[in-house]
């Protein structure tokens, strides 16, 4: 069987290609199945994992192909949403997910999320909180963001002190990337 794939090369780390090889082989068969688009919803896609190996494959390509999987997915889930309950059903349940968001944007910058305990470290609260104004700017302004925009974002590691907690703002994130999603 062919590569799904470009290899990291023979020395580098990439995606163990048997891991890769499965999931996707499993992606295409829930994919092709009428009515089974729900069984992987796209929060699936993005919670996907694979092991390292030398040899393996790239892993920005991986990962570039499961943010296409993502949206292809999200998109039939919003198809089949408007096709059985209309468009404005469909806005409503986006506008009624995206006000679950809005309480952490209320929040001052610096206290919109726990700091990590102990001597962790964690996302620096500054980049957060920027990231976190552009969110607040598009669901008040409709100043332009995308989810590829909140799925690249990166920051830089704090100490505890100058520090938010990073499973906490990586879900948080998550479900704002399945809002900005929905509303494509």
């Amino acid at each position: 069987m062919p590569d799904l794939f470009p290899r990291a090369g023979a020395t580098k780390l990439g995606y163990r290609r048997d891991d890769v090889d499965a999931y996707f082989a499993q992606a295409r068969h829930v994919y092709e199945q009428p009515g089974a688009a729900d069984d992987l919803a796209s929060f699936d896609v993005r919670r996907a994992s694979f092991g390292l190996a030398r040899g393996g494959y790239s892993t920005a390509s991986v990962d570039s192909a499961l943010d296409r999987l993502e949206v292809a997915f999200s998109a039939r889930v919003k198809e089949r949403f408007i096709k059985e309950h209309g468009q404005d059903a469909w806005m409503a349940q986006l506008a009624e997910r995206a006000q679950s968001l809005y309480p952490r944007l209320r929040r001052p910058a610096g206290e919109r999320f726990d700091r990590p305990s102990g001597l962790h470290g964690g996302y620096a609260q500054a980049d957060v909180d920027q990231l976190l104004d552009r969110l607040t700017a598009f669901f008040d302004q409709g100043k332009p963001l995308t989810a590829d925009e909140l799925r690249s974002a990166t920051f830089k590691r704090r100490s505890s002190w100058a520090a938010y907690e990073e499973r906490v703002v990586d879900a948080y994130l998550a479900r704002a990337v399945d809002i900005l999603l929905g509303a494509a």
